[in-house]
């Protein structure tokens, strides 16, 4: 008897040493639901609040049955506070869809996951499961605990709360509208021809003749109108009392000179090319000329190009342009007339002195004759 109850005794602290062996792992009560487990887990204080929030509890509190992947108290600290806060103030909106994106009805194990599979919540979006290398994951969170039975379904734990692609798309949405727009600084809009340059200062001498020749308005219109501008010392260049004779005269050659320093449509200088000739309002053409020293409109260096205008663009220049017919008559003006020589025999009446010089050379010979042949033998 004595050696019964030995031997019982024996087997008793055999026991009680296997059962202290034993890895201590979480207990839940499987005949708790889904809500009352994660309240009695203590991780999930953030979720409970939120489910509260939504009005939710009766429903996961239901028949079920469900799978829950339950974010922890961390991984709703993931979020940005304003995020989280936003969810928080819309309950039946925002937060309720994000909740149900947790929630899959019926209940799945992770024996039941498989890589590339995809669940639909009960929000109506799905979600999809990666395995692999040890790892499980529901979209981009990590499942850390997996298959805590529930009296209505199982919890999965996760690291990060899941939002469906819909919240996800409509919150860079908007984001991208409450972004400042850069909108492009006004314009100012572009003066025509005849103002710009008036506002330029260098084109005095050119105004004045515009204006005497009355050719504003012209260079007012819709144009466009391609201008080559002399400055001020390229009409210094000219002759002294050039300019003064040139406006006395301004619906003559001061009128042609101006037009032809205009061509009609709009000339950049990316359209010159060497040898380009363009026909001028005048009527004349201007030959252009692109060299290692500069691009060149007949004998005229294009000091400055591509002022744009309304109408139009005007190109700097340093001398002013001659017409063929202005260039002819100055050249003409220019070279003196050759002093001719004396003419002689041009007074009224030289006509009968030739007539009677000749009647006397003629009787000297007869005369001389005569002479010759009575001379003695």
């Amino acid at each position: 008897m004595k050696e019964r109850t030995r031997r019982i005794l024996q087997l008793l602290l055999a026991l009680l040493l296997v059962v202290g062996a034993a890895p201590l792992t979480p207990a839940f009560a499987q005949d708790a639901d889904i809500v009352d487990t994660a309240i009695a887990a203590g991780d999930f204080n953030t979720l409970v609040t939120a489910v509260q929030s939504a009005g939710l509890v009766e429903a996961l509190k239901g028949e079920g049955p469900f799978t829950v992947f339950a974010p922890t108290d961390e991984a709703f600290a993931k979020l940005p506070p304003e995020v989280l806060q936003a969810a928080l103030d819309d309950p039946e909106g925002l937060l309720t869809q994000v909740l149900l994106y947790h929630v899959v009805a019926g209940k799945v194990m992770a024996s039941d996951l498989s890589d590339g599979l995809e669940v639909a919540t009960l929000q109506g979006e799905s979600v999809k499961f990666t395995l692999g290398d040890g790892v499980a994951m529901v979209n981009d969170a990590n499942i850390v605990a997996a298959d805590i039975e529930a009296s209505n379904g199982v919890i999965h734990v996760i690291d990060s709360v899941l939002l469906p692609p819909s919240v996800i798309a409509a919150a860079a949405a908007a984001e991208e509208a409450a972004e400042p727009v850069a909108t492009p600084a006004p314009t100012e809009e572009l003066a025509d021809i005849v103002d710009t340059a008036v506002a330029a200062g260098s084109f005095n001498t050119l105004v004045a003749a515009v204006q005497a020749a009355g050719l504003v308005d012209a260079l007012r219109g819709a144009g466009p109108f391609t201008v080559f501008a002399p400055t001020d010392d390229a009409f210094a260049k000219l002759p002294a009392g050039t300019i003064d004779a040139l406006l006395a005269d301004p619906t003559g050659d001061l009128t042609q000179i101006l037009l032809y320093h205009v061509v009609p449509g709009k000339v950049m200088s990316t359209d010159l090319s060497d040898g380009l000739e363009a026909s001028t309002l005048q009527g004349g053409t201007v030959v252009f000329t692109l060299g290692d020293g500069g691009a060149k409109v007949n004998d005229a260096n294009i000091v400055a190009a591509d002022i744009e205008a309304s109408n139009g663009v005007i190109h700097v220049i340093d001398s002013v342009l001659l017409p063929p017919a202005a260039e002819s008559e100055s050249v003409a003006e220019a070279t003196p007339t050759p002093a001719l020589l004396p003419v002689t025999g041009g007074e009224p009446g030289s006509g009968l002195n030739v007539l009677l010089a000749t009647g006397l050379l003629l009787l000297a010979i007869v005369g001389f004759a005569f002479a010759w042949r009575r001379r003695p033998a």
